[in-house]
């Protein structure tokens, strides 16, 4: 079934359920844009923000190829640390060099967690805590004696402009990859179901181990960006980015269980609604234990109004 027969069978019901998703970001603007008075639309706030979004949005993408497959990635945040190490040891010779060095080190760590998850037919959120673990252990044994500086050339990349064009790029081109080629085709059909996805000639555990290898290769690349903006790597680099993507993906209205639900907009929306709100929420709330609070409830409100109780299922 293509996607315009899919189309064709939504109801009013459907449509309204994939707005749900900008609808909310647009209500989080507007709501704390009250709150706060103004501040989080000011200059100044904005710019704050995409600081913090390249990284999240990128390795997002990785990790939304992984769920629209149906599983889970809980070492993203422990691969971008131990990328970026590699990126910084090699960027003293070059920083191109450097780039394809923390790439392929991503790719390797993915296919790590896909090996084990496919050949061993281990659910992917234990291997991948697993891996969490080994990976930061990496870093943290690394780093012992101190941060690991990048090359000072790495620094004169740090510019707003260069980190939206480099972000906008990626995007672009796993949007093209995912919306007008095969592969979303596949990703979605070994969501929604392997045996069927079997049938319609797609080998469901070689494109899951694919997926993982990509997504690390994204996290890799990622590791650049996250480098020009720090300048140098500690032991805990990326620490609780796993936590971030899931959540920025389940607000942009991701289905926890992927498959023909998934949206490569969940993406764009969800990490720009996770940073509005990490910005905002101090504005409001002095106290951490409040934050926590209103996101949790923010994130529990977000999963009951978009969760599909028709394809729910034990994530794989």
């Amino acid at each position: 079934m293509n996607n315009k027969s899919l189309k064709a069978k939504q109801g009013p019901g459907d449509w309204f359920t994939e707005l749900i998703p900008l609808l909310g970001f647009v209500c989080i603007v507007v709501v704390f844009s009250i709150l706060t008075g103004g501040k989080i639309i000011r200059f100044r706030s904005l710019n704050l923000m995409l600081s913090q979004v390249y990284v999240l949005m990128i390795t997002s993408m990785g990790v939304f190829m992984i769920m629209t497959v149906g599983g889970l990635d809980f070492s993203q945040g422990s691969i971008l640390g131990l990328s970026s190490i590699i990126f910084c040891v090699v960027s003293e010779h070059s920083i191109i060099l450097a780039i394809l060095a923390a790439v392929a080190a991503g790719a390797l760590m993915g296919a790590f967690n896909g090996f084990f998850y496919v050949k061993f037919k281990i659910a992917s959120f234990i291997v991948t805590i697993c891996t969490m673990y080994l990976f930061r252990g990496l870093c943290k044994y690394i780093t012992t004696n101190g941060p690991i500086p990048a090359t000072v050339d790495v620094m004169d990349l740090n510019h707003t402009w260069f980190k939206v064009v480099v972000t906008a790029v990626v995007m672009l081109i796993g949007f093209l990859v995912f919306r007008f080629t095969r592969v979303g085709y596949d990703l979605k059909a070994i969501g929604a179901g392997e045996t069927a996805a079997r049938f319609s000639g797609c080998r469901p555990d070689l494109k899951k181990f694919l997926v993982y290898v990509a997504s690390g290769a994204i996290t890799g690349f990622a590791s650049f960006i996250n480098v020009i903006k720090v300048g140098a790597i500690t032991g805990t680099a990326g620490r609780q980015l796993e936590t971030q993507i899931l959540i920025a993906l389940v607000l942009g209205g991701m289905p926890i269980s992927g498959g023909a639900k998934a949206r490569f907009s969940n993406i764009i929306i969800g990490s720009f609604a996770y940073c509005v709100l990490e910005k905002s929420l101090p504005m409001v709330f002095p106290i951490s234990a409040t934050q926590q609070l209103v996101k949790g409830i923010i994130f529990l409100i977000v999963v009951a109004l978009t969760i599909d109780h028709k394809a729910l299922k034990v994530i794989k």
